[in-house]
């Protein structure tokens, strides 16, 4: 391994190797502090990002954070790696590349060839030395889009997962929830449910529940129960009808192992979807959760900073080709992010580093009740990754997640994006909505005025 420093003034700033060096140059989180990682002063973490900056991109190829040996995402990134794509870039310092992504030579088409060429830890060094106007710009020019029965990601769109949590899985309550967010326009990335129990069983019930709501009012959206993709992979040995494919992932091969998951299973589950053929336009099956301080909270991290270890998710979820991949930027706590500057910043950090790399990213801007954070804070995050292109947010009622115990964004706040920026839902939802009345055919993002009476009538018929 190399050390590295760098000199100001009669100081000299030593960093043990680069995994040390990319942790003293994160911008300050709780999460380091705890995991004994982070810099000592600001005037340390300064030094570091100047080391950082001054770094070629090549170092990435030939230093490894967590060994190869001994862990398969680091051997993932390597034997993966796309050389052609990085040519581009490859006579570049991390600095260097902070400024060429800012340059219009950094359209979207030439973001969009040269994403396979960068590795998470290439993406995290840049972000660390970026401002948050320089992750919104940026993001905002990486286009990524995917497709299963409707079309996600495309310009001058944000997506909604409809949330219809219910703390003892009450196929009422769920039902409600669902009739409320489709009357706001939500449900466009997934109609995902946080199931209660694991339960195999009530999971399929779930799963039935919501592709017969699904197939009777066709709608152009997809499933999804948010169970252990080894359960959904049992559902579907036992026909369930699964559209999407869950599962949490995290950064390092350690924190996978806890989640109960390795590449193989991830590869196993994917087969199982495909199989099925259920996307009616597209064929991604895949939607994954992430968030900060994942592998902290499982011991898992390896000295690496919460923000490459969260960065390096991204790699293993570009690998399965998702429809989806979500941060769950304030979900773990104050712990890891303190307060709503940290999870404001580390939202957009996410978000950027994940469209970077290629992928379709959201973001649920959430926070738990005991962070130094409120809704204040997160209608600003909402709107700086609204500004950024974000691909999709979550939707539940109130924004009060009532089985899970966090606060997130409602039906209302992704109708406030929407319409704030001239935004809209993904084009095949959005024909659905104008179809059924829920929308009014002169705006994509005005609720009409007069109920659509039969479709209310006929999904309260489910409560």
């Amino acid at each position: 391994m190399t050390a590295y420093s760098h000199t100001v003034g009669q100081l000299v700033y030593r960093f043990t190797d680069l995994r040390d060096l990319l942790a003293k140059a994160t911008p300050a989180r709780s999460g380091d502090v705890l995991a004994g990682v982070a810099a000592e002063s600001a005037e340390q973490r300064v030094a570091a990002q100047m080391a950082l900056a001054e770094l070629p991109l090549s170092t990435f190829l030939n230093e490894a954070i967590i060994p190869y040996e001994s862990d398969e995402i680091t051997r993932l990134i390597f034997d993966t790696h796309n050389t052609a794509a990085f040519s581009l870039i490859s006579h570049l310092t991390v600095g260097d590349f902070r400024n060429w992504l800012l340059s219009d030579d950094a359209d979207e088409p030439t973001l969009t060839a040269l994403s396979s060429g960068i590795t998470p830890e290439m993406a995290a060094a840049v972000s660390k030395i970026m401002r948050v106007q320089d992750l919104i710009l940026v993001a905002q020019k990486c286009r990524v889009t995917t497709a299963f029965r409707d079309t996600i990601g495309l310009k001058g769109r944000l997506s909604t997962r409809l949330q219809p949590n219910h703390p003892t899985d009450a196929a009422a309550g769920i039902a409600a929830s669902i009739l409320d967010g489709l009357l706001y326009g939500s449900g466009d990335a997934v109609i995902g449910i946080n199931p209660a129990t694991d339960n195999l069983p009530q999971v399929i019930k779930l799963m039935t529940m919501l592709d017969a709501i699904i197939s009777r009012y066709e709608i152009p959206t997809q499933s999804c129960v948010l169970t252990h993709v080894t359960n959904t992979i049992e559902a579907i040995n036992r026909g369930a009808p699964v559209d999407l494919v869950f599962q949490s992932i995290g950064g390092t091969q350690a924190t996978n192992t806890s989640f109960g998951i390795n590449l193989n299973v991830l590869a196993e589950a994917r087969a199982a979807a495909l199989a099925l053929k259920r996307g009616t336009i597209g064929d991604n099956v895949m939607y994954f959760e992430t968030g900060q301080g994942s592998s902290l909270s499982a011991n898992a991290h390896g000295g690496v900073d919460q923000q490459t270890c969260e960065v390096r998710a991204y790699a293993v979820a570009r690998h399965f080709k998702p429809l989806l991949v979500n941060t769950v930027v304030g979900f773990i706590g104050p712990e890891y992010l303190y307060d709503g500057k940290q999870i404001i910043r580390a939202g957009l950090e996410d978000h950027f580093c994940g469209k970077l790399l290629g992928l379709p990213m959201g973001c649920d801007v959430c926070y738990t009740n005991h962070a130094e954070a409120d809704q204040n804070d997160m209608d600003v995050l909402l709107t700086l990754l609204g500004v950024a292109g974000c691909t999709f947010v979550m939707g539940i009622p109130g924004s009060d997640d009532i089985m899970l115990n966090y606060q997130t964004t409602s039906f209302h706040d992704a109708l406030y994006a929407r319409r704030a920026l001239n935004l809209q839902p993904a084009p095949e939802f959005s024909a659905w909505l104008e179809r059924m009345q829920i929308f009014s055919a002169d705006s994509d993002t005005r609720v009409s005025e007069a109920l659509p009476h039969p479709f209310q009538r006929a999904l309260t018929n489910l409560l």
